[in-house]
């Protein structure tokens, strides 16, 4: 079968007024791309160890370890629920372990079809790690956002033991929104912010209580961060959201991930900014992501399909950020691994290396 190869792109800077030649820039139709030049791959792929089977992945790190936390793979018996990876350099990947030896009692309650958790979010406030994840059943909006929380990540501390609080959040058939892919975000002051959602009417937030790490009781404002149009045919989900310097930037996936078929992939990251965290989020051009906007900058190429499921990360104590996601595999018949790629500021955009 002939694999269909999609143009390449993986940047982004603003046009730079008074550069040379050589350094100056352009806007094209999937970001923007050195004049004259090809735009940036995938590149070639480093991770070594346990990388695959990985789908929206997000890390953190604790001392001198990072941990990625992921989709469960498809399984008629799985060995655990929410399965986490650990590497002391970003690089070379191990197992180590899962979240849930059995699947949360309230899950089979709420959302008793799901065979899965999707889409964990790692985070840290409050004293303890809060791990977000969602449980639902394919095309349907019976789901829901759990959470569990830990003290630590490091399985050799006494003090090491996931804790399950239950779910935060749930949507039903005929809600306009569907209750997964949480992502959250500590803001500058401290609050706390829950970003969720997948098709439907887009991406939404809502403000999480710290103490509890469940949804507001005082402050019950939902805002809707970025939605498409119904003459669109490309959906967004999997939103992941930073701050740094005067920005917000948030991070989605676009398109469609999982098919049947993963050649019929067709999964993008794109970003927009914003001064607030609850947006208007514009991309490069000025579009509003609540309309068509997204600045594309991760698509497909010769060798890999469909990376999305992506997830910023800004190391607090080190300034480093860093974007985590899954792209599938052609040549292994499109099995998705796990992709980390380090990010720099340019003119208050984010250039993925």
């Amino acid at each position: 079968m002939l694999v269909r190869k999609v143009q390449l792109a993986l940047l982004a800077s603003l046009f730079l007024v008074g550069c040379g030649p050589t350094d100056a820039i352009k806007l094209s139709a999937s970001g923007l791309t050195s004049d004259g030049g090809t735009p940036d791959t995938l590149g070639a792929y480093t991770l070594t160890g346990n990388t695959s089977i990985v789908r929206d992945p997000s890390i953190v790190r604790q001392g001198g370890t990072y941990y990625s936390f992921s989709t469960d793979p498809p399984s008629l018996a799985p060995a655990g629920y929410l399965p986490v990876r650990c590497s002391v350099d970003k690089v070379a990947w191990q197992a180590c372990g899962y979240v849930f030896s059995t699947m949360p009692e309230w899950v089979k309650r709420s959302v008793p079809l799901a065979s899965g958790l999707w889409a964990p979010d790692i985070s840290y406030f409050g004293g303890a790690y809060h791990l977000y994840y969602a449980a639902s059943t394919l095309n349907s909006q019976i789901s829901a956002i759990g959470q569990a929380t830990n003290l630590t990540l490091d399985e050799t501390s006494p003090d090491f033991k996931w804790v399950d609080r239950g779910e935060v959040l749930a949507s039903t058939s005929g809600d306009d929104f569907n209750a997964i892919d949480p992502n959250i975000l500590v803001d500058t002051d401290l609050t706390v912010w829950l970003t969720y959602g997948s098709y439907w009417s887009g991406i939404k937030q809502a403000k999480i209580d710290p103490l509890t790490g469940k949804l507001s009781d005082t402050d019950r404002q939902i805002y809707t961060l970025a939605s498409r149009p119904q003459s669109v045919k490309k959906v967004i989900e999997g939103a992941s959201i930073v701050h740094h310097g005067d920005y917000y930037y948030l991070f989605l996936s676009t398109g469609f991930c999982c098919k049947a078929n993963y050649l019929d992939d067709d999964y993008e990251q794109i970003l927009g900014r914003s001064h607030s965290a609850h947006g208007p989020f514009v991309d490069m051009s000025g579009a509003d992501l609540r309309g068509t906007g997204g600045t594309v900058v991760l698509r497909a190429d010769a060798d890999w399909n469909a990376p999305g499921g992506g997830s910023a990360y800004i190391d607090d104590a080190t300034g480093d950020s860093t974007i985590v996601f899954h792209a599938a595999r052609l040549d292994e018949d499109g099995a998705a691994h796990l992709w980390l790629k380090s990010i720099r500021w340019q003119d208050d955009w984010p250039v993925l290396q």
